[in-house]
């Protein structure tokens, strides 16, 4: 059997697609090398969001052919459902596989190890004379498979138990695709329709997660409010999470990003009944202004958004708040990013992800004119980052003096300023940490911040609540 190296890109849900195909290569007996030098194959699981993610897995690619000529590279992901021509055309490239057919990367490669391939040539597989005849992969004089209908309704998914957190938090991809369509935004084209994995699928997931020693568990998804609409029955996510809480054993169940006007009263009402779930909202704001809001064809408005903030501020006064914000979208006047500033500034956003637009083909936002300068962009783009730095350093030094629950986290950098003997971790509320002592990752804490050094609160070791050192069991 082949060994295999899977090189990922891009978002929690293309790890998760990632982590899925690695599950279902190691079930069939491969081998996952250490690096791709030591691969047969090489999977690269692709992200195309903006066009610099585009550049980063085309450097990708031809890095790994000029290293070694030898190896089999199989482009899967965004990147390959949208353009897979251009990928083909690069030098190394055996595969492009896109998403719509993803699942089949496991039979691909097991056939890749037994059937010498005949040389391919640029024309699309036809989704339908795969599913007719396998072997004719094998035949036919092409190396993409993908269409743009996605005919299949596969839930590709696994834990990622790598990234932030450091193998400690495990990301359960919940919810693939997307229904709406942004102007701006080029997902719902390469990910298709909004589909749930099934609630039972999810409780399992998250008790065999537990079962392993896993003490926090964050739920991703492409757009997570829509969680189970396309179930029979339908499924709302907030039953599916009192679902999760009411009948697993899991300690800390983290949210990532969540739309505007999915963070509902009773959303609300159930991180404040309940402290298992973390204290953090993120939101996809994108703009403060009401017309940029229109022509991204966003289906909210900015006082939809601070009402959202504002509720939670009321009912959680510590959560954790955080917004994403694209800058430069096309038409975007310096009444319009000072709508957005002065906005972010008025509410209590505790940090922001700022993006640059990036034109996406195949997007409506893509054909508009009034192109805002790269140079305004820039600029733009600073100021709000440093808004946001602003933002996070004020959240932070109002949490010095406070008692924090903790998830210890594995060691990695030191911090410049801070002995070599602290642990990092992760608060409730989205705040990294640095406890001073070397303490084992994976423990759930009760701490006295002491101080701030850098963009870390410090905790010393005489404010760690020593009654709370209870080991879980081993992470496997």
């Amino acid at each position: 059997m082949p060994t295999f190296y899977i090189q990922q890109f891009g978002c929690r849900a293309t790890q998760a697609d990632g982590a899925a195909i690695e599950r279902q290569l190691l079930d069939r007996g491969c081998t996952a090398a250490s690096e791709p030098a030591a691969a047969d194959i090489v999977v690269l699981n692709t992200c195309t969001v903006t066009a610099s993610a585009d550049a980063q897995a085309r450097d990708a690619i031809r890095k790994l052919h000029a290293a070694n000529p030898t190896v089999r590279l199989i482009v899967t992901g965004c990147y390959a459902q949208r353009a897979p021509e251009e990928l083909a055309a690069l030098p190394g490239v055996s595969w492009v596989v896109g998403n719509s057919h993803k699942p089949q990367i496991p039979d691909l490669v097991h056939s890749l190890s037994s059937v010498k391939p005949v040389e391919p040539a640029n024309d699309f597989f036809p989704a339908a004379a795969l599913d007719a005849d396998p072997l004719s992969l094998f035949r036919a004089p092409a190396k993409i498979l993908t269409s743009t209908i996605f005919a299949r309704t596969e839930f590709l998914s696994a834990p990622v138990l790598g990234g932030e957190g450091n193998h400690t938090r495990p990301t359960l991809k919940i919810q693939d695709g997307c229904d709406s369509r942004c102007s701006y935004c080029v997902i719902p084209f390469v990910r298709g329709k909004s589909r749930s994995l099934p609630p039972e699928s999810v409780l399992s997931e998250i008790r065999r997660l537990s079962e392993s020693g896993f003490r926090e568990i964050v739920l991703s998804g492409i757009n997570l409010g829509t969680y189970g609409r396309d179930l029979t029955p339908r499924v709302e996510f907030e039953s599916l999470l009192r679902r999760i809480l009411n009948e697993t054993p899991v300690e800390r169940l983290r949210i990532s990003s969540i739309e505007p006007l999915d963070v509902t009263q009773d959303l609300i009402d159930l991180f404040v009944s309940n402290d298992r779930i973390a204290q953090h909202f993120h939101m996809p704001l994108q703009s403060a202004s009401n017309r940029i809001l229109a022509a991204m064809h966003r289906w909210y408005r900015a006082e939809h958004c601070a009402r959202r903030v504002e509720l939670i501020r009321e009912r959680l006064p510590h959560a954790a708040i955080g917004a994403d914000v694209i800058t430069g979208f096309p038409g975007e006047s310096e009444e319009d990013h000072a709508a957005t500033t002065d906005f972010i500034e008025s509410l209590p956003f505790t940090y922001l992800h700022v993006f640059s637009f990036s034109k996406r083909p195949g997007t409506q936002a893509a054909s508009l004119a009034n192109e805002v300068p790269s140079h305004i962009i820039k600029r733009r783009a600073r100021q709000l980052r440093a808004l946001s730095e602003k933002k996070s350093t004020a959240f932070r030094q109002s949490q010095i003096g406070r008692t924090l629950r903790v998830l210890t986290l594995r060691r990695d950098d030191n911090v410049e300023g801070l002995p070599d003997d602290t642990t990092p971790a992760l608060s409730s509320n989205y705040l990294k940490l640095r406890l001073r002592g070397i303490l084992p990752a994976n423990l759930l804490l009760n701490v006295c911040v002491s101080d701030e050094v850098g963009n870390c609160l410090v905790v010393d070791s005489e404010s760690v609540l020593c009654d709370n050192f209870a080991l879980s069991p081993p992470l496997v």
